[in-house]
């Protein structure tokens, strides 16, 4: 039996519910998982479903059945084969913390995703990805040829079919153009001191400013740096007695876990963009579960 999932959303009204799950019903799909959330705020309503097909209905059967439901409701609907690993490039300069840690969860399957490449405008880590048996790709970013960088980046996702970048500490500005391109496709990492601590050494500045908590932001990326939609954030906390060096080694910790959590809520399917915020939904039981428990 295949299992899918269904995201929806459309302007909030009464039948919703009803309408979904007699289609799947009449479709023979068995729900397994299910989560909606209506913003009253919005007026807009959100689901995620995910089910079982148990006489072997397809993608495009239902695709099709379901049709007369997204015009009356006016949905926009997206249906994935859950076993359909999403095929991600990562992008990386010179901090390796949270690259090293998306690229175990992938080999133990924690993230079950087809990691399709590595971009990086610098060399520190193209040993250890070609070693993985991961295309590796050196593209040099400076201000004169930061247009054709970005070109032979979008080349990468084109041909590799590249459905999700993530920014694990790529530390280069994108173009509005990309942005605008790849819209609610890549997501970045980032401390969560901004934009109260801008500029450079921003844990020095919170040591210097005796701050009780650190911690991290995952996002999409727009082209407002850094405020684009939430994903996930976590934080972590310090005292008087701990060092500038070890805000560093704790930020760095959190900034890896945070990614993490954000990219697995991504690959799921359970985030949905509201305006400039996000519906994350709780994940399917079993999802986290790898392939090397132990």
């Amino acid at each position: 039996m295949t299992t899918f999932v269904l995201t929806v959303t459309c302007p909030s009204t009464r039948g919703i519910v009803a309408a979904i799950s007699g289609f799947l019903a009449d479709m023979a799909c068995n729900i397994v998982d299910s989560s909606q959330f209506d913003d009253l705020n919005s007026g807009r309503f959100f689901m995620r479903i995910s089910v079982l097909s148990e006489e072997g209905k397809t993608e495009e059967d239902l695709r099709e059945a379901l049709k007369p439901i997204v015009d009356r409701f006016s949905m926009e609907t997206e249906l994935y084969n859950q076993e359909t690993r999403m095929k991600v490039l990562l992008m990386v300069s010179r901090f390796g913390h949270c690259l090293n840690d998306l690229l175990y969860r992938s080999r133990i399957g924690a993230l079950p995703i087809d990691l399709v490449g590595v971009v990086s405008n610098h060399l520190d880590y193209q040993k250890v990805v070609v070693n993985q048996d991961i295309p590796f790709h050196h593209i040099p970013v400076t201000k004169e040829n930061k247009p054709q960088a970005e070109a032979r980046i979008m080349d990468i996702v084109e041909s590799t079919g590249t459905e999700l970048v993530v920014l694990a500490r790529y530390m280069q500005v994108l173009s509005d153009q990309m942005c605008q391109r790849m819209s609610g496709r890549i997501i970045n990492i980032h401390h969560s001191f901004l934009p109260s601590f801008k500029g450079a050494n921003p844990y020095k500045q919170a040591y210097q400013r005796g701050v009780k908590l650190i911690g991290a932001t995952a996002h999409y990326v727009t082209a407002d740096l850094d405020e684009g939609p939430i994903i996930e954030q976590d934080t972590v906390r310090v005292t008087h007695a701990q060092s500038a060096e070890d805000y560093v080694s704790l930020g760095r910790d959190v900034e890896a876990q945070v990614l993490a959590r954000a990219v697995h809520a991504h690959i799921h399917h359970r985030v949905l963009i509201n305006g400039s915020r996000t519906v994350v939904f709780p994940p399917s039981p079993g999802s986290y579960a790898s392939e090397r428990m132990g």
